[in-house]
C-alpha cells in the first residue's frame, strides 16, 4: 500500500530522480513554456508554485533561498522577472493544457505546461 507516499518516481533513483525534476523545473523557468506529459507536468507544478511564492516576497532572504536552490540565471530571472508579474496575484501561476497529441514510442500523454499571463 502506498499510504502517506507523495510523488511520481519515473523510473529513476533518488537522485537521478531529483536531478530530472530540477532540469525540468530550469528549463521551464528560463523558457516559460515547455512540452512534456501530462504527469511530469503535474510533478512539478507545485514545486514551481512554491518557488514563485518565495520570489515574489523580494527580500534578499528570499533572493539567497532561490540561489540554494536553482542556478544563479534561472534563480535571478524568478527573481526579478517572473515573479513581479504575479505580485497580486494569491496562487495557480501555471497552466497545464493537455495535448491532443501522444507520444509515438509509448502513446503517453502529452501537455504543455506554461506561466499564465
Amino acid at each position: 500500500m502506498r499510504h502517506l507516499k507523495k510523488g511520481r518516481k519515473f523510473g529513476r533513483k533518488k537522485g537521478q530522480r531529483k536531478a530530472f525534476i530540477k532540469s525540468l523545473i530550469v528549463n521551464l523557468i528560463l523558457k516559460e513554456k515547455i512540452e512534456t506529459t501530462v504527469n511530469r507536468a503535474k510533478e512539478i507544478r507545485p514545486k514551481i508554485e512554491k518557488l514563485v511564492t518565495i520570489a515574489k516576497k523580494q527580500n534578499l532572504a528570499h533572493l539567497r533561498l532561490l540561489l540554494a536552490q536553482l542556478p544563479k540565471k534561472t534563480a535571478l530571472k524568478l527573481y526579478y522577472e517572473i515573479a513581479p508579474r504575479y505580485k497580486e496575484k494569491k496562487g495557480g501561476y501555471l497552466r497545464i493544457i493537455k495535448s491532443s497529441r501522444t507520444r509515438k514510442r509509448d502513446q503517453t500523454e502529452m501537455a504543455v505546461i506554461e506561466f499564465v499571463k
